[in-house]
């Protein structure tokens, strides 16, 4: 577990000193980046379904909810078993997301800024948790 964890948090600490090379490239029409943290039960997805579900709480969500503001965002949920918690949040426009969960106590997130991006997620098993985090320009 404790090298699930490590092996976690490096690949976040990596990802996050790439983000100011990324940042300093032009932006060019019609572009978007997404981030996506999905680990396993096993390797600490277990602990990420725990945050998402503090999260849940703080806002005062149920099992699922999808929020959006903006112009052109659709987005659709879809649970089957028991203690799934999933959401959606989209700000600004065009955006379009989907996320399906079956099996039992499976957490996730997609948060979702700016235009134009596109995320579908499939989440299946059992205490899985992630999140993804998507912006178009």
């Amino acid at each position: 577990m404790q090298t699930a964890l490590t092996k976690t948090l490096t690949v976040v600490v990596l990802a996050s000193l790439a983000v100011p090379a990324i940042e300093a490239a032009p932006a060019h029409a019609g572009g978007s980046i997404s981030y996506t943290l999905a680990p396993s039960a096993e390797d600490g997805g277990d602990i990420l379904s725990t945050g998402i579900r503090l999260y849940s709480l703080y806002r005062g969500l149920k099992n699922g909810e999808i929020r959006q503001k903006g112009d052109g965002n659709t987005a659709g949920l879809y649970q089957n078993g028991s203690g799934n918690v999933g959401f959606i949040r989209q700000k600004g426009q065009g955006h379009s997301a989907t996320l399906e969960q079956t099996g039992e106590d499976n957490a996730y997130g997609i948060f979702q800024f700016g235009r134009g991006t596109h995320t579908d997620v499939r989440q299946r098993g059992y205490g899985e948790g992630g999140l993804t985090f998507s912006y178009g320009w």
